[in-house]
């Protein structure tokens, strides 16, 4: 009897065998994965990238449609449309005697103009509504910038959320011009916070192996959201429609309180091990990755960590951004290029928009035109590095937009050929400053980092309008503009560290060590070059 079960003993133990050795092989091909991008036992713990961080990205991804439809809908809501005086037609329509008008609505059924009438002396009201909403904006990524620092990167998403969704909804119905400029910037604030608050989980959750991918995928539901605007608005041509249609979209958002998980990193940083390793482990299920020694492995790394952190580490503020030199340097070189992508992207889209021609059309080209830019940037950061991307895209931008100077007005399709380039740059420089800075801020400023310099971006697009009206003074000014300040812009970028495949800083002492090190270190070798 023996005998005959042997060969079958024999037989499993050569498969499990084979077994062992093929996890030997995929656990060494994982630990020397792990040591190429020095990773940390918080990313090691979840991996680098698998099916719960698609998942995770897949539900978080959608909120950029309303983002692109809430900033750029006063296209539609608010376009220029021709009246006359209805009270008495012999009148010029903006005589002192006439008190009604007449509008065309060959083009949009009803606009806001149209309804409150904002013509005449009344004429700046629509642009001052998108002025304050793009404050609002601002105002969005500071707060909820520092909330999501303070209480965690889920709640304060939640709430922007629900916010969106409630003023979004309100502003379709209200029947007061004023009480929709404010909910308008209520909604402005919530997109705000729901922008910097799910770009800094994304960023905290993807491996450095496809953060680069990533973060330039989830700026693509923007571009996707600029297309569909067009296809909104030419079916639904009545305003309190149209903003209706594109908030109650949000409704869908509300799931996110159930089916978006807590940052692993920021629970980590801020005391919650427990929490931290509960959600690691629900990650490292779902990517099929070992969960026993996880909470042994988070546990040694927070006593690492407790013991070189420095005693205000545990939170940050706006304040630390600029308390220590490097760090100091090195916001202000990044919130300068995030000023650079407000100005030049929303400047050069709105310098192509005055070609003329149907509004619709042109919407949807000029959203188009952003793709091209935004898929490049997807090879160029993972091939050359962010600070090589940016570079670049700024040059691409600036001397594109320099060249219009030198073109006679009258050949405006080479214009709108050359300024397309530029939009094509500061496509690939959006996405890649959004990561940028996502690594190159310590994990306890990161949210309040991020809420900063989008917040100086926002100062740049309220001002892109009036620099491309400036074409009134002088043909040449708004291209020198907005061909000169991105070449600064490239300029500066050559004063920050590559972050590419490094760990993302944690403490306050991390961010501000980081680059100081690559620095110091480059020096002593030249020292000891030197001596040899």
């Amino acid at each position: 009897m023996a005998d005959k079960t042997n060969p079958n003993q024999g037989m499993e133990l050569e498969h499990q065998s084979e077994r062992d050795a093929q996890a030997a092989k995929v656990a060494a091909k994982k630990e020397e994965s792990d040591r190429k991008w020095s990773l940390d036992p918080i990313q090691r713990a979840m991996g680098q990238l698998g099916w719960w961080h698609i998942l995770v990205c897949a539900v978080v991804f959608p909120l950029k449609f309303p983002v692109a439809w809430h900033q750029m809908s006063i296209i539609f809501l608010g376009p220029s449309v021709n009246y006359t005086c209805a009270s008495d037609p012999s009148l010029d329509r903006c005589d002192a005697g006439c008190t009604s008008w007449t509008y065309d609505n060959s083009t949009f059924a009803t606009t806001l103009t149209s309804e409150w009438d904002l013509v005449c002396g009344n004429a700046n009201l629509v642009k001052l509504s998108q002025t304050i909403f793009m404050f609002g904006i601002l105002v969005g990524g500071v707060v909820f910038g520092s909330l999501a620092d303070k209480y965690g990167r889920r709640p304060p998403l939640v709430i922007a959320v629900i916010i969106q969704l409630v003023t979004g909804v309100g502003a379709a119905v209200i029947g007061s011009f004023w009480v929709f400029v404010v909910l308008r910037f209520l909604t402005a604030v919530a997109t705000g916070g729901t922008m910097v608050t799910s770009f800094v989980l994304v960023m905290e959750i993807i491996g450095p192996k496809w953060r680069e991918l990533f973060s330039v995928l989830y700026q693509i539901p923007f571009n996707l959201g600029h297309l569909t605007l067009a296809g909104f608005a030419y079916f639904l041509r009545e305003w309190r429609q149209l903003q209706f249609a594109l908030s109650i979209f949000s409704v869908l958002m509300l799931s996110y309180y159930w089916l978006v998980p807590e940052s692993p990193r920021y629970l980590f940083t801020s005391g919650n091990v427990d929490g931290a390793v509960t959600v690691l482990e629900q990650a490292a299920k779902r990517n099929n990755l070992p969960t026993d020694t996880i909470r042994n492995d988070i546990e040694q790394y927070a006593k690492e960590k407790t013991r070189n952190a420095s005693a205000n580490a545990s939170k940050g503020n706006v304040l630390d951004l600029f308390r220590t030199p490097n760090m100091r340097a090195k916001t202000l070189y990044m919130c300068f290029n995030w000023f650079v992508c407000g100005l030049a992207f929303f400047g050069v889209a709105q310098y192509i928009g005055h070609a003329g021609g149907d509004i619709y059309t042109n919407v949807a080209i000029s959203a188009a035109l952003e793709l091209p830019g935004t898929l490049l940037c997807i090879y160029m950061m993972k091939a050359y590095g962010r600070k090589k991307t940016l570079i670049f895209s700024n040059t691409l931008t600036g001397i594109s937009m320099l060249a219009i100077a030198f073109v006679p007005s009258s050949a405006s399709a080479l214009n709108v050929g050359l300024a397309s380039v530029g939009l094509i740059g500061m496509s690939i420089s959006f996405p890649t400053v959004y990561l940028y800075a996502g690594e190159l801020f310590p994990t306890v400023v990161r949210n309040v980092g991020i809420g900063t310099a989008s917040m100086i971006a926002r100062f740049g697009s309220m001002i892109a309008p009036f620099v491309a009206g400036m074409g009134s003074i002088a043909y040449w000014l708004p291209p020198c503009i907005f061909g000169l300040v991105p070449l600064v812009g490239a300029f500066c970028v050559f004063f920050l560290p590559e972050t590419q495949g490094h760990p993302l800083p944690e403490t306050l002492e991390d961010g501000e060590n980081f680059g100081k090190r690559q620095t110091a270190a480059n020096g002593a070798a030249g020292v000891e070059n030197g001596k040899h």
